[in-house]
């Protein structure tokens, strides 16, 4: 086992990595309100103007928080040991699961049907189809209900928590020397290689086999993609000379991502219909070599750029620390909910899309500080328990110190 003096403290940087990239959650999906793309509402000016600028995130946004989440659950789990780790990670994830699909989620979907299918219903008598299952609002597909929309990534968050769990007693003393091992691997341009090459395979393999569906069963490219950064953040977060490396690359990682994005946006833009089937096909596995690389680059450069500038611990992470998950829950209710009453205002595109960024973070933050201060709220949110909040704060202070 890895000494004790020797273990991971705390990556505070990764805290930040977190918070930035829920924020850019927000934004986009503020801009799903904007682009072709089927989503629950969409604006009368919708069209693929900003897409491309949306693919920027794309690639490696919901990436970036598997791997820092399995960076966290790896410490968790050192500190815990495994049945307490279970029980904590399930108390922060299945009650803001069950709670999101009964309470924050449904008017989600309750204003997709009126604007989708011209529902006529009150709100009560929607909930009462939500509650009972009902699938009767289709188009091209119906509608599943009860659903978690973006709240998918908590459900998928638990089930690998759940393998990890099993994981880490099952290797025992091995975990160190793998991680060790893998560590070791990781350097020079072997950092963005082995990552690459083991997207692009998953990629390859399974992306037209299994399109992403979010519905966990099944979902077998996701899970291919997601539970591997997941994995590999857990085997990282026991090695802590790892992340200084990424701190060397960062320039290059950016570079890299950003060439990635520009030859994506070409081919996306291009007309594909004179293209020949082979043609095509070559494309198409070009296309996900690059789009596996823009994902690890992207992530790569995220990394490095916070461990250089934000290995550090204030009172601003404390707070956002605690605030994003909660945000997180809110925050697409409250974009579709928005939307949705601006519609008959006919603001200007850019006016409304700074409206809804503004209103959605200041009352998501509104809500936090109610649901912080509310011991029987907290658990609904995924924030500890008052008391165990209090422990778990001189504990980090432990571990800063």
């Amino acid at each position: 086992m890895i000494p004790a003096a020797d273990k991971p403290r705390r990556l505070f940087f990764l805290d930040w990595v977190r918070i930035l990239a829920f924020f850019v959650l927000i934004l986009y999906h503020v801009g799903m309100y904007y682009v072709t793309w089927d989503w629950h509402v969409k604006s009368v000016n919708a069209s693929d103007a900003i897409e491309p600028f949306m693919n920027l995130s794309s690639p490696w946004r919901l990436g970036l928080l598997f791997l820092v989440s399995g960076v966290a659950s790896s410490y968790i789990f050192e500190r815990l040991g495994a049945l307490r780790f279970l029980r904590q990670r399930s108390l922060r994830l299945l009650p803001p699961l069950l709670f999101g699909m009964l309470v924050i989620v449904p008017p989600q979907s309750y204003f997709e049907v009126v604007e989708k299918v011209a529902y006529s219903g009150s709100y009560f008598d929607f909930m009462r189809l939500y509650l009972t299952g009902y699938h009767g609002f289709c188009r091209e597909d119906c509608l599943i209900m009860p659903t978690w929309n973006h709240l998918w990534f908590v459900a998928y968050l638990w089930v690998y928590t759940l393998v990890l769990a099993a994981l880490i007693p099952a290797l025992g003393e091995r975990l160190d020397r793998l991680a060790q091992r893998v560590g070791g691997l990781l350097t020079g341009w072997r950092i963005i290689v082995l990552p690459v090459a083991v997207l692009a395979l998953a990629r390859l393999a399974l992306a037209a086999r299994y399109p992403s569906t979010h519905a966990l069963a099944g979902d077998w490219f996701n899970h291919a993609i997601y539970l591997s950064l997941f994995l590999l953040g857990a085997v990282l977060g026991r090695v802590p000379q790892f992340w200084p490396r990424l701190d060397a690359l960062r320039w290059a990682s950016l570079a890299i991502a950003l060439a990635c994005w520009a030859l994506l946006t070409i081919w996306w833009s291009m007309p594909h219909e004179g293209m020949s089937a082979t043609q095509h096909e070559v494309g198409m596995v070009v296309t996900r070599i690059v789009y596996a690389l823009c994902t690890w680059s992207a992530i790569a450069a995220a990394c490095g750029f916070a461990h250089r500038h934000l290995q550090v611990d204030n009172a601003a992470r404390r707070y956002l620390t605690e605030a994003v998950f909660p945000v997180y829950i809110l925050h697409q209710t409250l974009i579709v909910s928005i939307a949705h009453w601006l519609k008959p205002v006919r603001l200007a595109p850019g006016v409304e899309a700074s409206i809804l960024v503004v209103l959605t973070v200041t009352l998501s933050f509104g809500v936090f500080e109610l649901v912080r201060r509310n011991a029987l709220l907290r658990p609904l949110f995924g924030l500890a328990p008052l008391a165990g909040q209090a422990r778990a704060t001189r504990s980090l202070a432990a571990d800063a110190a």
